[in-house]
């Protein structure tokens, strides 16, 4: 099993996200992974 990252949101992000999801018919596991994994992709185009 992968480790856990815990963080705290407002009320207001989670409905985001939620609402988010739903739209996209994804988990959030796979949006928020999705979008870490895009961070990594970005942080290459920056030349780091």
């Amino acid at each position: 099993m992968s480790p856990t990252i815990t963080f705290e949101a407002t009320d207001e992000e989670k409905e985001t996200l939620k609402a988010y999801c739903e739209q996209e018919g994804r988990t959030q596991t796979d949006i928020l992974r999705s979008y870490i994994r895009s961070l990594k992709r970005k942080i290459r185009a920056d030349g780091t």
